[in-house]
């Protein structure tokens, strides 16, 4: 059991490279029919799918590794460095980077950004042990 446990950062920091990794293409091939700033309630939906997407990607990732509550928020945040360091050069050139999308949807897409990298680190502070016995 506890060996699962070793390489709990180098997971999570894997898994969130990936997460940033799959996400970015997926905007650099097809963003602007998806991402659209001028339709409220598109964007509004993303905000919305980002909660229980990521949600459990993370909940799940850390009962998958049977994280006790610490161990939960080293995870998260360990899991959203690499795109938050890799989201720094991208929005900076966020033209050359996205260019199927107008440089105007530059701040909605960081603060895009920063709404999900916030619900992945919610999650590790909010994480319940379920390992705990009463006794």
């Amino acid at each position: 059991m506890k060996r699962r446990k070793d390489n709990y950062l180098l997971v999570s920091f894997i898994v969130g490279f990936m997460i940033w990794l799959l996400a970015t293409i997926a905007f650099r091939v097809a963003g602007q029919h998806f991402f659209i700033v001028e339709n409220v309630s598109v964007i509004v939906g993303l905000y919305i799918l980002l909660i229980p997407a990521l949600g459990f990607i993370s909940t799940f990732l850390f009962s998958k590794l049977k994280l006790d509550n610490l161990e939960s928020i080293k995870s998260a945040a360990i899991m959203v460095l690499p795109g938050m360091l890799m989201d720094t050069l991208c929005i900076q050139f966020f033209e050359k980077v996205f260019p199927n999308m107008p440089e105007m949807y530059s701040k909605t897409f960081g603060a895009w950004l920063m709404f999900a990298y916030s619900i992945v680190l919610i999650s590790g502070l909010l994480r319940k042990n379920k390992n705990t016995s009463t006794t």
